[in-house]
């Protein structure tokens, strides 16, 4: 028989969180949930954990996160004396380097090597904050590649034409699509140019700045395919890479990117902070629709901390800085989701579901989805009318909702998302209650939406 030594370490950092085994249990399921990974995690998997047992797999990078989010400070699998393979860097991607192609170069080698260790990894607290203390000027670089080769304004409009090339794929067709294809592109093309010769400072800051942008889609196809924490260590490197860059409001637009990925997954600690802060980096630098954008992510944050009053008056200067454009160009990398007006609408929309005001909501949702060319924005067109939908449902507007569900599904097809996936799933527990009963366009969508689930990955 073999005899277990108490893991004495778990146990003090669990009493230390204050949790009793069913939470710890409960936090480690929700955190692997984030991560696209279902456990049956229970109290009494914690307590063999406690006695001896070694959690398997990915669980025991999930369980350190779970404690690290409750006690406030960063654990690592061997402050719970509990080991993780070596070859794993815990911290790739979590810092703010010097060079952000330092880090970027090993994360990309993960993901064409296919290894599941930054697929998986869980999204930091801790890390969102980073953008906040980053406070010392970027020096330009002194170490530039001795290839020979000067970088000029052509290469970096070619980066801009591949970067929008694979951003509309995304659109059309999810973040699953092209996504191998992106991450060679730039460890082969872009990582070169950026570590290039340039004939001039502002051409090395667009190059820079168009770098910033293509991660950041790449963090965005992480965040399309549920992998939170890949998705913020990729919008870490971008945000590092337009810091960098000093172009005006590129690096608080990442931070404004970073506010909405925390407040999607309800951890809104920094989230306020950063949606300000990147405000305040933009404001009176950028064009009046770009800081819109900002602004409307600012008001999300505030009526998510039932600030209602202040929610509404921010919201309100976005949807008027709309209407006084003055025509001014939208700099490339703030059109990552289309055009600004439907995205100042999709998230006013959010604005109004977040304060409990479900009909304003379902309007700004609506109007979100018919701002966009549907054919190119299939899949965003689609989740706003599945969002649409739900307040609409929340109205008791059963027929109406179903409609609109219906049109969401129309935007689907050939979409490879995991999100699109998830909309489904959750309007089909939307709808149980309606099929029980028997309401016939509730019992003909589910239909559609099991027939969709089945034959679509």
């Amino acid at each position: 028989m073999t005899t277990r030594t108490p893991n004495t370490k778990l146990r003090d950092a669990v009493a230390e969180s204050g949790l009793t085994y069913a939470a710890v249990a409960r936090e480690v399921r929700s955190v692997a949930a984030e991560c696209g990974v279902t456990l049956r995690t229970n109290k009494s998997t914690v307590e063999h954990w406690i006695s001896g047992v070694t959690p398997a797999g990915e669980t025991v990078r999930f369980l350190a996160v779970a404690l690290s989010r409750r006690v406030g400070r960063l654990l690592t699998p061997a402050d719970l004396g509990l080991a993780v393979r070596q070859t794993d860097d815990e911290s790739m991607g979590l810092s703010l380097a010097a060079d952000p192609m330092e880090a970027l170069m090993p994360m990309w080698k993960y993901e064409l090597d296919r290894r599941r260790f930054l697929t998986t990894s869980a999204y930091s607290v801790a890390a969102a904050a980073l953008p906040l203390s980053h406070v010392r000027e970027i020096a330009g670089r002194s170490a530039a590649a001795q290839s020979g080769r000067v970088v000029g304004m052509a290469e970096v409009e070619a980066v801009r034409d591949m970067v929008r090339v694979f951003s509309e794929m995304d659109e059309r067709h999810g973040g699953a699509h092209g996504r191998s294809a992106l991450v060679q592109y730039l460890s082969d093309d872009v990582a070169a140019l950026v570590r290039g010769r340039f004939r001039t400072d502002d051409v090395r800051r667009q190059m820079l700045s168009a770098a910033s942008r293509g991660v950041h889609l790449l963090g965005w196809k992480s965040y399309d395919a549920g992998q939170q924490g890949l998705a913020q260590r990729y919008y870490l490197q971008s945000y590092s890479l337009a810091a960098e860059s000093g172009i005006a409001g590129h690096d608080g637009f990442v931070m404004r990117t970073m506010a909405m990925q925390g407040l999607k997954l309800h951890r809104p600690e920094h989230c306020q902070a950063l949606a300000e802060t990147g405000l305040n980096r933009a404001k009176g630098k950028v064009d009046v629709q770009t800081e819109a954008l900002f602004r409307v992510v600012h008001a999300h944050t505030l009526a998510k901390s039932d600030q209602r009053r202040a929610a509404l008056a921010e919201a309100e200067r976005a949807r008027a800085l709309l209407v006084s454009d003055c025509g001014d160009e939208v700099p490339f990398w703030a059109l990552a989701w289309g055009p600004p007006a439907a995205s100042v609408y999709s998230r006013t929309a959010k604005v109004h579901e977040a304060l409990g005001d479900h009909l304003a909501a379902s309007e700004q949702y609506e109007r979100a989805a018919r701002a966009r060319p549907s054919g190119t924005y299939a899949r965003i067109v689609a989740l706003d009318l599945v969002a649409g939908a739900e307040m609409q449902l929340k109205r008791g507007g059963i027929e109406q909702a179903c409609a609109t569900w219906n049109r969401a599904m129309d935007h689907m097809d050939g979409v490879q998302s995991v999100r699109t996936r998830k909309a489904i799933t959750s309007m089909r527990r939307d709808l149980a209650r309606f099929h029980a009963r028997g309401v016939r366009c509730a019992a003909e969508l589910d239909e559609r939406a099991v027939d969709f689930l089945t034959h679509r990955s």
